[in-house]
């Protein structure tokens, strides 16, 4: 299946094509389609801003397209960054300013207080109009220095529970290493867009078979 790829964010678009295509499906990005749109993300739940996203570039398209919101929940901050995780410091996509601006609101608050989660909302839509919304999280902490080169957005503060093995099971992380230290094997075994697509691809073709009816 030919599927657009709803996401202007390059480290994104690159664990989508990884984990899709690996499920046997052909991803097309934005810039292969000589799509240019930025929808509105409204929505107050990362669900609701993926529906948002899939809907307006399948229309666009024609195409079979899946979209993800995603982003860090801290607890010590209530929850945030949450759904403004990409414009937390107020420019979207900059990361370094992001990152800084939750170093500083952490700022004095001890290592057994800093558990946080990565939360991803994958939302499937098909021209028809049908949509299918899944969820995955990543539990973890959040560091105190930026550690790592392989990610993106909070990869190199947030530190996971646990990481993948060879074998596709999980290990403790007692190295306590990164998102962004991780091997792309390491971390779509345990990542929170990777826990969401497979939950995807689990319930994707009874899904179609339904819209096909």
């Amino acid at each position: 299946m030919i599927v657009c790829a709803a996401t202007n964010n390059a480290g994104k678009l690159k664990e989508l094509r990884r984990i899709l295509t690996k499920c046997g499906h052909t991803v097309r990005s934005l810039r292969e389609l000589g799509v240019n749109l930025d929808p509105e993300e409204t929505g107050t739940t990362f669900a609701e801003n993926a529906a948002i996203k899939a809907r307006a570039f399948c229309e666009a398209t024609g195409l079979p397209t899946v979209a993800d919101d995603s982003g860090l929940c801290v607890d010590a901050l209530g929850g945030a960054p949450g759904v403004f995780s990409a414009r937390y410091a107020g420019e979207h996509g900059n990361d370094d300013a992001n990152n800084q601006k939750l170093l500083a609101e952490l700022s004095g608050v001890p290592e057994e207080k800093r558990s946080a989660r990565f939360v991803s909302a994958v939302c499937f839509v098909t021209p028809d109009g049908r949509t299918l919304t899944v969820t995955g999280e990543c539990p973890g902490m959040v560091g105190n220095t930026l550690r790592g080169e392989n990610g993106f957005g909070y990869d190199p503060l947030f530190i996971p529970d646990s990481v993948g093995l060879p074998n596709g099971s999980t290990a403790p992380n007692t190295a306590r290493r990164s998102y962004a230290e991780l091997a792309d094997d390491e971390k779509d075994a345990i990542s929170h867009r990777g826990h969401a697509l497979a939950r995807l691809e689990a319930e994707l073709p009874d899904f179609l078979n339904k819209t096909n009816d």
